[in-house]
């Protein structure tokens, strides 16, 4: 494989070791394409491999397949800030997304950089090495293998991807019809001209409503309790005026700095004045639903608007589904299933031949690998975010967690920038260690924000942030780019030190 350098075998527990790279990403996904990328670009000297547990590129837009799978970004910002969105349309499908990951990663090279069907098990770092030993198990052949590395890169998101999460619903053994997760959407699932209720008011269900509604004969979005739903258009008119006028590279640009700029304001305006963001929302959910349709009930929430991220409807689809009697919304608690349907506490059963539960997520954190440091077990919910990319106490690590209130990319593209411009700065001044350190405050706050219960199950097990920056992510794109890009690399928050002679020589990273 290209990238690659050999080193001598030797033993780490029962696996051999076969490898050595500077650099060793963990997921080939979106996160970790556009590492790999911002490498090739900007380090060009630098050896890396990249480790993906699946068969195929893409992450998150490979695994899932339910109809309607879209983004719930925009492209000029869910997009890589090196290679410009061509599509036409501003919220694209899955489908759209995906050949966009592989086309940019054969663009760069970087394909070739990857091997399938390795997931990380366990991680290593010696001080006296000052490098990573990494276990991989093949998730074809169950063998393992091993890896060296100076630097590790983890972009592997931090959900499960082999399943999402479903509650216990009592009396799902006498339903007769079909129960799936769209994490496992089974491809050959026929629901046309069928009754299907969709449980769930998140994201995911949001998305599956409009589509399944095409053809089913009724669809029934079924609610514990409500979400935010805004509408934007499929096509940004203002993008579209740009990309007529000016050159890709000016006009992308343009383009990504002013949705960013429009999610940071949305999402300020949000914390400091939450009951104009709840007017604003509630009158756009009225404007678009049937005249007299009970809003407050279904389209109300009690929490504050980006306590939970707000659910995304393209060109306003999932009210004009339910204006045109295609779907219904049903805001009750359930009490079981039955052989045909679901009964409610309301005493009210809903039909169904199919149910979907779209019911969140699983989180698991980095890949759920362990990692050990001089030979001690890190715990992840002990240690503290630095600039929400790398952990205390644990050298020459950084992983990718994208905005919980904008697009996923716009942070990751900072990480990946950041971690170029830290590889270039310890080549210069002849480090071969960076540790991000502890806060002197005993403040301790969750790394994400919000209060969705896909975060509350399990944020406990994540990373902490601290109360102050360093430590503290700020979920604001303009501050970061200062602080990312711009920033000292040398600071408060993170000690570089010197490795013995024998490791210090290491290829230049330009920047």
């Amino acid at each position: 494989m290209g990238g690659i350098g050999g080193s001598p075998q030797e033993k780490w527990g029962e696996v051999v070791q076969l490898d050595h790279v500077d650099v060793l990403i963990v997921g080939a996904g979106l996160s970790g394409i556009g590492a790999a990328c911002h490498l090739r670009r900007r380090c060009p000297e630098k050896t890396f491999a990249i480790l993906e547990a699946r068969e195929r590129i893409g992450g998150t837009w490979d695994l899932f397949r339910y109809p309607g799978i879209r983004s719930d970004s925009d492209m000029f910002t869910l997009g890589y800030s090196f290679r410009p969105w061509t599509g036409a349309d501003a919220i694209a499908d899955g489908a759209s997304i995906l050949r966009y990951i592989q086309t940019t990663a054969r663009e760069h090279g970087v394909d070739e950089y990857i091997r399938f069907q390795h997931r990380v098990v366990r991680a290593e770092w010696s001080s006296e090495q000052a490098r990573w030993s990494v276990e991989a198990r093949r998730t074809d052949t169950a063998e393992s293998v091993a890896l060296s590395c100076n630097f590790l890169f983890v972009c592997t998101g931090y959900y499960r991807y082999d399943q999402g999460y479903t509650p216990p619903f009592a009396g799902t053994e006498r339903f007769t019809g079909q129960i799936v997760h769209p994490q496992q959407w089974p491809q050959d699932l026929d629901y046309a001209g069928k009754r299907v209720v969709v449980i769930g008011s998140g994201a995911t269900a949001v998305t599956l409503v409009p589509a399944l509604a095409q053809t089913a004969a009724q669809v029934t979005m079924l609610q514990r309790s409500p979400s935010y739903v805004l509408s934007l258009p499929v096509k940004d008119a203002l993008v579209d005026a740009l990309r007529r006028r000016l050159p890709p590279t000016v006009a992308y640009p343009l383009a990504r700095w002013k949705n960013a700029l429009l999610a940071t304001v949305t999402f300020q305006l949000s914390r400091r004045a939450p009951g104009l963001a709840k007017s604003l929302l509630r009158k756009g959910a009225i404007a678009q639903l049937p005249l007299g349709y009970d809003v407050d009930t279904h389209f109300t929430p009690q929490y504050n608007p980006w306590d939970q991220r707000l659910c995304l409807a393209p060109s306003g689809d999932l009210f004009a589904t339910i204006r045109r009697g295609r779907a219904a919304v049903v805001t009750d608690h359930i009490e079981t299933f039955t052989e045909h349907g679901i009964r409610l506490a309301s005493g009210t059963e809903l039909p169904a031949d199919v149910v979907v539960t779209a019911t969140g997520l699983n989180l698991l954190a980095i890949g759920g690998m362990a990692l050990r440091v001089d030979g001690a077990d890190v715990e992840l919910s002990s240690t503290v975010a630095y600039k929400g990319m790398m952990l205390s106490g644990v050298p020459n690590f950084a992983l990718t967690l994208g905005y919980s209130n904008a697009s996923w990319t716009l942070r990751s593209d900072l990480v990946g920038e950041y971690v170029c411009r830290l590889l270039h700065h310890m080549d210069q001044r002849g480090y071969q260690v960076c540790t991000p350190l502890e806060p002197d405050t005993p403040q301790r706050e969750p790394i994400i924000g919000l209060q969705s219960g896909y975060v509350l199950r399990s944020v406990a097990a994540l990373p902490k942030q601290g109360s102050a920056a360093p430590w503290r992510q700020p979920q604001n794109y303009p501050r970061d780019v200062l602080l990312m890009r711009h920033g000292s690399l040398e600071d408060k928050g993170v000690r570089f030190t010197r490795a013995p002679a024998a490791l210090r020589a290491a290829p230049t990273c330009l920047a």
